[in-house]
């Protein structure tokens, strides 16, 4: 959904918007080194192979949109305009993220956290100034994340999660990163004695 307009009042969405949007930074400030199961040694684009976990865009948009506390908006949000990219990795590969998180076909609405494609790259376009989460946008895809869960994959038994941003290790409820300008943000999960190289940046396209 590419800048579509449908006749709603935006300025009453985003007054809902101000009320509900998380209001504090979110990211951990005293972000760890990398330690654990991953590191952020290798470069943007030295991926693992595909996993073979597959959690597709959910089929009701507006339904996960409301349930992480966002309105649906009839057009993209232009007040705020920056751009964050997610990795996921289950067992040492990546998971895709699904094109068209946040976005309502049917109804031509659209969340201000949301993707066009499945690069990775979420789009946070406001009508308001705010913060935006992890957790906001993993509830949009179906799969919450918190410091015990990846979706339907549970911590214990061997089994860690991580969360990296900008290649730095997050302590806290991962679902209280903030998503920053060009943040390169990694989730790990996976056995606790094994390693992934997680990205410390991600090469941005240009207009991005």
């Amino acid at each position: 959904m590419q800048k579509r307009h449908v006749a709603l009042g935006v300025a009453a969405l985003a007054g809902a918007l101000a009320l509900t949007a998380c209001g504090s930074d979110g990211k951990d400030s005293a972000g760890k080194g990398p330690a654990g199961s991953a590191s952020a040694s290798a470069p943007a684009d030295d991926k693992p192979a595909a996993s073979p976990v597959s959690w597709p865009a959910p089929t009701d948009a507006s339904t996960q949109v409301k349930a992480a506390g966002l309105p649906m908006l009839g057009q993209e949000g232009q007040v705020l305009h920056i751009h964050s990219h997610l990795d996921v990795f289950v067992d040492g590969k990546t998971v895709t993220v699904p094109a068209e998180i946040g976005i309502d076909e049917a109804k031509q609405q659209i969340s201000p956290l949301h993707t066009h494609d499945t690069s990775g790259v979420v789009h946070i376009e406001s009508p308001v100034k705010a913060d935006f989460t992890l957790g906001q946008f993993m509830t949009e895809w179906s799969v919450p994340v918190s410091k015990v869960a990846l979706g339907p994959l549970k911590t214990g038994g061997g089994m860690a999660l991580h969360v990296y941003v900008n290649g730095k290790e997050q302590s806290g409820d991962p679902a209280a990163v903030r998503l920053g300008a060009h943040d390169e943000i990694a989730i790990v999960y996976g056995p606790a004695a094994g390693t992934v190289h997680v990205p410390a940046s991600y090469n941005w396209p240009e207009g991005l």
